[in-house]
């Protein structure tokens, strides 16, 4: 079979713009946040407002990101959200207090929630089956390069006074130059064919495949999506897709809550609780991690494409636990501050090598064609719950095991489990999907429909 890689991982790069935004928007707010609480006086609770705003527009975007991919298409949300994120870097920059802040934030949040729901479908949907995992795993890269440039961004401008100012403006650059790649992109072929445009779909998948493979897979997608006019929420409901829906929604759900991302969001504040000085020395002091992750996310192409879905999934969230294992140890045993960096390592390393990718690969592809698009809202809509209650809750926990203890070792104990619980889950109830089409994937849930 003919596939032309070039032309279909030139796609998968500009149209991972929501893990762009999600990495660069992530790691932004965590090199602002302590020269925010000085500039706003804020305590734990309103830290937590701050960085949360965003993630509770993430809850929104979803909803809305449904109306559009499946009216608009795609393409077009994933530009509708650039443009969202350009207007709330904007205003944050200029904002003069905690509500305005807040209020942007929000506003980039719908943003990120419109482009995680439509990047992941759009990759997965173009991707040819047994390079859909990588192709897929090219939005979690560009989450990553996101993070690192945030880095470097708010290592430049960390310094008082309008510092912080810059860290939030410089998210205008990126995010317009994603927005004009997405100009030359094209729809996705399977959105194409469920509106009935299928010579334009054609055109798509002949430039991917050669001309009989490409009116196959047309073939294909117009049967798959037979019971198009027939999905709705209720669908969701059905016997065999709600295995798949509450598997999703635990996935996703263990992917906010399993602390690797707090260690992310809250890296320069953890540091500054080990010892490290404030300011650009603990956001140089971080920069190991953030790098760090971007090798593991290189490595992490390989390793999906050889190891099946489950087996990574469970290492990945195993050493994770031992991660925040090492981390409470090193609180309780006020190791020197540096060394916090090495469960931070573990913990962002495993993260990054199979959880952060597979739950989004996994996502992409469990569901059938026809449901797809409300399956992933629904999930992205409690994912971004779950990120909410743990970016909103982490410091003001941290600050009570700290006031109760004398260390914020308890919550790195409570991740520890949460990360053991995770494990034994995807061992016994995740699916394997590696290798097969997304029609074979739906036809999998639509068989254990009829033999319920």
């Amino acid at each position: 079979m003919k596939i032309n890689i070039f032309y279909i991982a030139k796609i998968a790069v500009v149209a991972s713009v929501g893990g762009f935004l999600f990495g660069f928007d992530l790691v932004i707010i965590a090199g602002a946040l302590p020269f925010l609480k000085t500039e706003f006086q804020l305590s734990e609770a309103m830290q937590g407002f701050a960085v949360s705003s965003a993630i509770l527009g993430c809850v929104i975007g979803p909803i809305g990101g449904l109306w559009f991919t499946d009216r608009w298409g795609r393409k077009k949300t994933m530009m509708f959200s650039g443009v969202l994120f350009m207007v709330s870097s904007v205003g944050c920059a200029i904002a003069w207090g905690l509500w305005d802040f807040s209020f942007y934030r929000f506003l980039g949040g719908l943003g990120i929630g419109l482009a995680m729901i439509s990047s992941p479908i759009y990759i997965a949907e173009l991707a040819p089956t047994h390079l859909r995992g990588i192709l897929v795993n090219v939005n979690q890269l560009s989450n990553v390069i996101g993070i690192n440039m945030a880095v470097i961004s708010c290592y430049l401008f960390s310094f008082d006074g309008w510092g912080w100012r810059w860290m939030m403006a410089s998210e205008v650059i990126p995010t317009g130059i994603l927005i004009l790649g997405l100009l030359v992109i094209p729809e996705s072929p399977r959105w194409l064919v469920l509106k009935g445009q299928i010579n334009a779909a054609d055109r798509i998948l002949t430039r991917i495949y050669d001309k009989e493979m490409a009116a196959a897979e047309v073939q294909r997608i117009k049967a798959s999506n037979q019971m198009a006019h027939e999905s709705s929420f209720k669908t969701l409901l059905s016997p065999g897709i709600k295995a798949a829906l509450i598997i999703a929604i635990l996935l996703m759900v263990l992917q906010q809550i399993n602390g690797v991302n707090m260690l992310l969001l809250y890296a320069p504040s953890i540091l500054m609780d080990a010892g490290v000085s404030m300011g650009s020395h603990a956001i140089l002091s971080s920069l190991p991690v953030y790098g760090f992750i971007l090798v593991c996310t290189l490595l992490s192409f390989p390793l999906i494409r050889k190891f099946n879905r489950r087996t990574l999934l469970v290492s990945s969230v195993s050493f994770m636990a031992i991660g925040h294992i090492v981390m409470a140890i090193n609180f309780q045993q006020g190791w020197p501050p540096l060394f916090a960096l090495f469960p931070m390592l573990i913990g962002a390393g495993a993260f990054t090598l199979g959880l952060a990718p597979l739950g989004w690969i996994i996502l992409s592809e469990i569901f059938p064609n026809h449901i797809r698009g409300k399956a992933t809202a629904v999930v992205c809509i409690f994912l971004y719950l779950a990120s909410f209650v743990t970016a909103q809750f982490f410091p003001v926990l941290t600050q009570w095991f700290i006031t109760t203890n004398g260390n914020p070792a308890g919550v790195y104990w409570i991740f520890a489990s949460i990360c053991t619980a995770g494990a034994l889950f995807c061992w016994f109830k995740v699916p394997e999907t590696k290798g097969l089409s997304l029609e074979k994937i739906g036809e999998f849930w639509q068989n254990n429909i009829r033999n319920k």
